[in-house]
């Protein structure tokens, strides 16, 4: 889905009006048109404010042009898993279990593997196979770098 998309959709599932949605965000009503029949996108600072408007992450405005994983376990992200700053506002780069106000969960990276393997191992995935996979994934993200 492209952002005029996005943006158009999220207005009128809240059932504002273009000029109402221009208020809160401090632009004109030309601008939401523009914005809406693809014309234009918003600035990031306007990107910032439609993400706390609409409870949604920058990447979900932009159309989600990014698949996005936690750069400490490696878990697909979406709205409803992205963690969260203390003040409210999206982090992109964490899930909300590695991640959540304002603190990581885990101190070590054995600590974070001992936990994923205790969970993620099974009868089709041995916990031997397990370990061999994240020890030589989970050290090529941000965050254990």
């Amino acid at each position: 889905m492209e952002t005029k998309d996005v943006i158009f959709e999220l207005r009128t599932k809240h059932g504002l009006s273009q000029e109402t949605l221009a208020e809160k965000v401090f632009v004109t009503r030309q601008a939401v048109s523009r914005w809406e029949t693809g014309e234009t996108v918003p600035n990031t600072e306007t990107l910032k404010l439609l993400s706390r408007l609409f409870d949604v992450s920058i990447n979900t405005l932009l159309g989600e042009p990014r698949k996005l994983i936690c750069q400490c376990c490696g878990m697909p992200l979406d709205d409803a898993t992205i963690s969260r700053e203390p003040d409210g506002a999206f982090n992109e780069e964490y899930c909300k279990w590695c991640y959540a106000d304002g603190k990581f969960a885990y101190t070590s990276l054995t600590e974070l593997t001992d936990f994923l393997v205790g969970h993620m191992s099974n009868e089709n995935w041995p916990p031997e196979q397990a370990r061999a996979y994240f020890e030589a994934q989970l050290p090529k993200l941000n965050h254990w770098k």
